[in-house]
């Protein structure tokens, strides 16, 4: 049997949340070891396991994993969540990159002073309503199918399932004006390997509190 994938990050969300969705949503189970001290980011440096000295890795496949989008997509194409052809994949590309950019904003917002976590959320929330939300219910309406690419599943619905969900822990009516956006929450949140990992006791992280945010300065020094 093949050894379960080890992902290396804190114990929180960051950049790691959306590797954990995609293996959930293949229905992988991995394994993880959680960087608490210096001492650990160290030795992965030291062993040549961090390619550019940074979080997330993943050790799977023989190989030692690094930089998110390149871990995703490979996660993608091997658990056939990636299209059926270039111009398939190029669309998930964008509309998973779109949904990353928006995720990093609101998991950089936690590491900012009060004042400005505060201008951090409320810009976060006002992009996606302006920006985002408007372009992917757009996709469904003029395709009217299920999912975003090809009428099949895949890495782009999971990634803005996870988008969704983040903006609602910040505003919970962020989707009210997106009628076909919720319809697509609430399909998608469905599909079994989805629910599972919506459950409570799943290997899903909560957002980041103020342990969570001092052990990730004290291991990086910054």
């Amino acid at each position: 049997m093949a050894a379960k994938p080890k992902l290396y990050y804190f114990h929180g969300r960051g950049r790691m949340e959306s590797i954990r969705w995609l293996l959930a949503a293949a229905g992988v189970e991995f394994e993880e070891e959680f960087l608490e001290t210096r001492e650990q980011y160290e030795k992965l440096q030291k062993d040549g396991r961090l390619l550019f000295g940074q979080v997330p890795l993943v050790e799977m496949d023989g190989m030692a994993l690094t930089q998110t989008r390149a871990i995703l997509s490979y996660l993608a194409a091997k658990y056939n969540l990636y299209g059926k052809d270039l111009k398939e994949r190029v669309r998930i590309d964008m509309y998973a990159d779109g949904t990353l950019d928006l995720m990093l904003m609101i998991a950089g917002g936690a590491f900012k002073p009060p004042k400005d976590k505060e201008e951090n959320l409320v810009l976060t929330v006002k992009k996606a309503k302006t920006r985002y939300f408007p372009v992917f219910e757009k996709v469904l309406k003029d395709h009217g199918e299920d999912f975003l690419v090809g009428n099949k599943f895949s890495w782009a619905d999971i990634q803005l399932l996870e988008a969704i969900l983040m903006l609602e822990e910040l505003d919970a009516s962020v989707l009210s004006d997106f009628p076909l956006l919720k319809a697509f929450k609430t399909r998608i949140s469905n599909i079994p390997t989805i629910k599972a990992f919506l459950q409570p006791g799943s290997k899903r992280k909560q957002p980041p509190d103020s342990h969570y945010i001092q052990v990730v300065r004290n291991v990086l020094q910054f």
